[in-house]
């Protein structure tokens, strides 16, 4: 495979971007063009020198090559290169894609200029037509566009090749944390268009109503004709060429390449201004005639008119302190990799919508042009970042020359294809690359081109926050210590924003202390919030019989975030690849099948657009917390949840409050003088449809507690409780009686935090249980024991009574110093089969833990206990649910047993045992028990985010010393 092309080596020269290329532009193309979509011939080269020879195969495009049945498997890598080559250099062993198909030139496109349009291809294109070289292009996450008027003959069939590099030296600064791919993965078009076209808008709309439009015009045939000009329709209403603005042409001076300009220029009264709360658009179209009227060339736009700028330490959306309630977003999909339809990327906006999600990161590149749209129709507010990433060797290239052109080049292209999108409210230089003049060359190009927004990048900001001349204007840091932000917001020396790039990393379960953390971002100015790290799990759905990717034939072979019978998430080493980062890439707040896992509702309740400020006065205080929007988009229903089993209803007429504002509001219930422990909750749904969400949708469920519980005592009665031998608790509902238990199956945090590293050293895992005495006196029965590990013994005493209706077990355990900060401190049994359904009162029905509860709402819950564990990709400690009073266990007959504890305690119920759970590395190994495995404790470690971040607060560790707690045993 030698020609020109191939002689230069494009995939080894980082000067060389692109060659043959047009230039990146804001002109919408997709109407009238013929979509290349679909089947074509594929061949997959060893490398790129490799000669084409021997039968085809086929291969769909948009798609990844790595999907689709070759021996190219998919590899994931965080920060190291999948290879060991330094830049520029790639490797000699280099996958390359052949495509080929023909396309039928359409007749009437005769005297026009033809465009091949390529969405975007991992990480060489080589775009060849009836053999003959038309051009290259670098930049995996970026269209490139190709003229074809002097190669191709309208009427007739031309034969199209993309040839696709794998490696390149375009590697060195796409090495994100994600699958590595190859293929051409958007879709690929031709276009045709007049010879006197558009070729390039730009449109800046202002809140108070001015609206621009600056117009670049090109004639392909050569010098522009004379009595051109542009005009505009915003929503029926006609706008005309600004007369006192200068039109270039071919004749002036400052005209290279016959460029023309032209400007729209007016101001539109009674403007409905955008922002992400109240998304409004304005259809414009804009027009370019030639002098006797006829339309050349049009191009369509949805404009919203809003302002973004930085005062002082705040960012500002039309003149208001926003908060930035973000998660960072990769085009993801778990059998398509990268591509990603029109539909799953409007699913994956309507979810974070409902989940109190405002804003997007486009973690780590320009994501698929659809998704500006649905952000701009939806309401997101935009962080646009350009595909550069060079973490295995950031030091080395930010300052290297040889990448100048193509670090300018990809955020460049960016900002001219995305500018006109309103929904975009600043730019990113990339991510993780560190900091150096390439960067500072970029950010020029921006200030210059779009003085409109502004710019962050981490690697710039991280050196010093208060700084005011590097490439940053937002102080944008990754996981930094919450009291490390609030003291910075504190100090007087904040300069700019503090919004974190990530934050709050939600590998598997995770993402505790994000209450905390808001807590303090909405109480302290100079935080504005930040994003979470990341949306998605990146499993990719996994044949096990053979290892393979399913590929599109997966297509419903998952649900609920669980996939079906013979597949599994796949994550990194799950191909037989030997350099990988394994679970490290399942990290979001969804499921690969984009199931939510239960830390969304813990975002949504801490984003409630109303809330519950307090209770006083027989009455609530209800608050409005949105920026720009009123609550009469919302209607509710009051909930009076009682310990003794009662739940009230009725109607809630939320007041008219402006956002900031609060009200007094009556309570709507007489409050019964019984009934225990009551809990207060609005359940807020949307009252008419809207574009996310369907009337009745709940959105938040803010609560309150009116009264504390009742303290009562179990009445002993006379009769013996039954122990073993070895001073274990028999029980017919029991097949395991209850122990001490230290130990969890770690969670990803857990593991990479170092915490579990640290419970394996001192046998957590292991404790060897030995019985020190038993005693009886009268029907009470002590049990003490020792519970010993590598370095330490934990003392636990149990003190069983027979009371009314069961046993009460009340327990004390004694950690010794070595055991500072354990997993958790409780009792562990296990019940006979059949038992199935969990009934509780406290905080439900979602997982909870002890620094992730504020989204789950004290209540009455009942759930299957096959439904209470979360399938998280890597089997570990999931399904606990924090602050439960009391609980049964029923067989369908009704027969169970009973729980009631002397207060609100972390409690969990699944089929699995620790061991089990640390055991397997995916769940088709987990084989359930057909019993329950039930956990009561006293204290339960929060979650954290350690895995990527600061570690819980002290306050959600378990020190040594002496943990008590009590609990009574029934039967049903």
């Amino acid at each position: 495979m030698t020609d020109a092309l191939f002689a230069l080596r494009p995939w080894q020269v980082p000067e060389l971007t692109s060659w043959g290329r047009l230039p990146m532009n804001a002109v919408d193309r997709r109407s009238g063009a013929l979509p290349l979509d679909g089947d074509w011939r594929f061949k997959l080269l060893p490398t790129p020198d490799a000669p084409v020879g021997g039968p085809w195969s086929s291969a769909c495009v948009p798609g990844a090559w790595t999907l689709q049945g070759t021996d190219d498997l998919p590899q994931y890598t965080n920060v190291r290169m999948p290879f060991p080559d330094f830049p520029p250099g790639s490797p000699d062993a280099n996958p390359t894609g052949v495509y080929e198909r023909e396309v039928d030139v359409p007749a009437e496109w005769a005297g026009r200029r033809i465009v091949l349009q390529v969405g975007a291809a991992e990480s060489v294109l080589l775009v060849h037509v009836d053999g003959r070289p038309v051009g290259i292009s670098k930049d995996s996450h970026l269209a490139a566009e190709f003229d074809l008027s002097g190669v191709v003959r309208p009427g007739e069939r031309a034969t199209v090749r993309l040839t696709v590099v794998k490696w390149s030296d375009a590697s060195h600064i796409e090495d994100q944390d994600q699958w590595w791919h190859g293929g051409v993965t958007r879709s690929v078009l031709l276009y045709a268009t007049d010879p006197l076209h558009l070729a390039d808008v730009t449109v800046r709309a202002r809140r108070d109503g001015e609206l621009r439009i600056d117009c670049r015009v090109r004639d392909a045939r050569g010098a522009l004709p004379e009595g051109w000009y542009v005009s505009g329709e915003l929503e029926g209403h006609l706008l005309t060429q600004d007369t006192e603005f200068d039109r270039l042409n071919a004749e002036d001076d400052r005209v290279s390449d016959f460029l023309g300009e032209a400007r729209i220029h007016t101001t539109v009264p009674g403007v409905r201004t955008w922002n992400a709360e109240t998304p409004e658009l304005y259809d414009l179209t804009v027009r370019l005639h030639r002098a006797d009227g006829t339309v050349a060339d049009t191009s369509r736009h949805r404009v919203g008119f809003r302002d973004v700028e930085i005062v002082g330490r705040d960012l500002l959306v039309n003149g208001e302190r926003v908060f930035i309630r973000g998660v960072n977003r990769h085009d993801f999909h778990p059998l398509t990799g990268r591509t990603v339809s029109y539909d799953d990327m409007r699913a994956d906006l309507v979810l974070l919508k409902r989940f109190g999600f405002n804003a997007i990161r486009t973690s780590h590149y320009p994501n698929d042009p659809t998704l500006y749209d649905l952000a701009d129709e939806l309401g997101f507010y935009v962080v646009d970042e350009a595909d550069i990433e060079s973490h295995d060797h950031a030091h080395e290239i930010a300052d290297d020359p040889r990448y100048l052109s193509a670090f300018v080049d990809r955020v460049s292209r960016m900002v001219l294809r995305d500018k006109n999108h309103p929904s975009i409210i600043i730019w990113s230089l990339g991510n993780e690359s560190d900091y150096g003049a390439n960067h500072d060359a970029a950010a020029g190009w921006v200030r210059r081109h779009d003085p409109t927004r502004p710019i962050q990048y981490e690697g710039a900001a991280k050196l010093d926050w208060a700084a005011t001349d590097d490439a940053s204007d937002i102080a944008c840091p990754m996981y930094a210590p919450l009291e490390d932000c609030v003291a910075h917001a504190l100090s007087g020396r904040q300069t700019r924003p503090l919004i974190q790039c990530e934050y709050s990393h939600a590998m598997g379960n995770s993402n505790g202390t994000l209450a905390d953390h808001w807590a303090a971002i909405e109480s302290t100015p100079g935080l504005q919030g930040g994003f979470i790290w990341e949306f998605w799990d990146h499993g990719i759905l996994q044949r096990v019989s053979d290892g393979r990717p399913a590929g599109r034939a997966g297509a419903g072979l998952y649900a609920s975030g669980v996939a079906a019978p013979g597949h599994r998430w796949a994550y990194g080493g799950d191909f037989g690849e030997t350099i990988h980062d394994g679970a490290f890439i399942a990290d979001g707040v969804v499921f690969p099948d984009r199931t939510p896992k239960p830390a969304l509702y813990e975002h949504r309740e801490i984003a409630a657009p109303v809330r519950i400020e307090c209770f006083k006065h027989e009455g609530v205080v209800l608050g409005n917390h949105q920026h720009f929007r009123g609550l009469d988009w919302l209607t509710g229903q009051w909930e009076l949840s009682l310990a003794d089993g009662r739940t009230l209803a009725a109607p809630a007429e939320l007041p008219d409050l402006r956002p900031g504002e609060t009200a007094a509001v009556p309570l709507p219930f007489e409050v019964p003088r019984d009934g225990g422990e009551a809990w207060l909750t609005l359940r807020v749904t949307v009252a008419e449809d809207q574009p996310w969400a369907p009337r009745g949708t709940e959105v938040c469920v803010p609560q309150v507690r009116l009264r504390g519980p009742e303290v009562t005592g179990d009445t002993a009665v006379d009769r013996l409780v039954e122990v073993d031998d070895e001073g274990l608790l028999v029980h017919p509902l029991l097949t395991a009686a209850p122990t001490l238990s230290l130990w969890r199956a770690p969670t990803d945090n857990d593991e990479l935090g170092g915490m579990a590293l640290r419970w394996r050293t001192w046998g957590l895992d292991s404790l060897v249980r030995k019985v020190v005495s038993v005693r009886q006196d009268g029907g009470r029965v002590t049990v003490d024991a020792e519970y010993a590990g590598s370095v330490g013994v934990a003392r636990h005493r149990q003190v069983f009574t027979p009371v009314e209706g069961g046993v009460r077990v009340d327990e004390e355990a004694e950690l010794p110093e070595e055991f500072d900060d354990v997993a958790r401190v409780g009792s562990v049994f296990e019940t006979t089969p059949g038992l199935d359904l969990l009934e509780w009162f406290g905080q439900g029905p979602w997982e909870s833990y002890p620094d992730r509860s504020a989204g789950a709402p004290v209540g009455h819950h009942s759930v299957r206990v096959d439904d209470l564990f979360t399938p998280y990709l890597r089997p570990q400690e999931s399904g606990g649910r924090h602050g439960v009073r009391r609980f049964t266990l029923s067989a369908p007959d009704a027969t169970g047993l009973t729980v009631v504890l002397d207060e609100p305690r972390q409690v969990s119920v699944t089929r699995h045992r620790a061991e089990d759970l640390t055991a397997a590395t995916h769940h088709d190994e987990l084989l359930p028990r057909s019993g329950c495995v039930v956990h009561i404790d006293a204290a339960h470690r929060g979650l954290g985010t350690a895995s990527c971040g600061p570690d819980t607060f002290p306050e959600y560790r378990i020190p040594p010393g002496v943990h008590r707690w009590s609990w009574t045993l029934g039967v049903l």
